[in-house]
């Protein structure tokens, strides 16, 4: 009887990761510098790094950070069967049979994401050179018995594409 009971209970309990590890998880943003605003593909949203979420295990995910004055992030958190769940797949074959096995699988209890905590460093947004300055020639009035003299002021010019030469045109004799 005492073992009749413990199958019933096993069958109406399901999957032993599920009971033991659940389905979700803390998962934690964190980002270089602190303060990016984030939102996931999955739904969730946090106006200011580090912030944490209880996330489903069961799905991977892409993560979003903007900051003022750095260029946005995009980063890939996958869900992939960890140790823990391979223990509760272990509580499975023992208690939870075929039964367990299905509700752990289908729930995501196995999982665990990666990487946790997510950490980001941000690049700052590139700043852009200031335009060079137009050529300046100065010439000076040249004084009794002195020569005229010159002085030319020459900023870089960015070059300009080359476009390619024309061919030449084929000669009779």
């Amino acid at each position: 009887m005492k073992y009749v009971v413990l199958a019933a209970l096993a069958v109406a309990l399901g999957g032993c990761a599920t009971i033991t590890r659940g389905t979700n998880q803390d998962f934690t943003v964190e980002s270089t510098p602190s303060g990016a605003t984030v939102a996931t593909s999955n739904g969730f949203e946090c106006p200011a790094t580090p912030c944490t979420f209880r996330m489903p295990r069961k799905d991977g995910f892409t993560v979003d950070l903007t900051l003022n004055g750095y260029l946005p992030a995009r980063e890939t958190v996958t869900s992939n069967m960890s140790s823990g769940g391979a223990a509760g797949m272990a509580g499975n074959v023992l208690v939870g049979g075929i039964i367990g096995v299905g509700v752990d699988a289908t729930s995501g209890a196995l999982n665990d994401l990666s990487p946790n905590p997510l950490q980001v460093t941000l690049i700052p947004v590139p700043v852009e050179a200031p335009a060079a300055p137009a050529a300046e020639v100065v010439a000076a009035a040249p004084g009794e018995g002195e020569a005229a003299t010159a002085t030319l002021t020459v900023a870089p010019v960015e070059a300009a594409a080359a476009e390619p030469a024309p061919a030449a045109a084929p000669t009779t004799p």
